[in-house]
């Protein structure tokens, strides 16, 4: 006679948001530079330059990466943040 499991918590959400974010960052980071670098390549073949466009390609895409992964964190965060307040500041006045 076991009793029910209790409901899950509100920090195992948390928890697995960020595991998911966590997984994927390297995905994000991956593609950037394969989509950049890919299209970098491909003007290459078609200018028929040596790899100057496949290399800038790839360092755009880099940033792309980061700027993607900043912009997730900060939406994260923003949002995490959100959660938890339920607007105690207004409680209390502002001086």
């Amino acid at each position: 006679m076991s009793s029910p499991s209790p409901a899950p918590s509100k920090g195992s959400g948390v928890f697995l948001r960020q595991l998911a974010l966590a997984m994927e960052l390297p995905f994000i980071m991956i593609g950037g530079v394969v989509i950049g670098g890919g299209i970098g390549y491909l003007i290459d073949r078609a200018a028929h330059t040596s790899p100057a466009f496949t290399l800038i390609g790839g360092l755009l895409g880099f940033g792309a990466g980061i700027w993607d992964i900043i912009r997730r964190l900060l939406r994260d965060e923003k949002q995490g943040r959100g959660d938890g307040d339920g607007g105690s500041d207004d409680a209390h006045g502002e001086r």
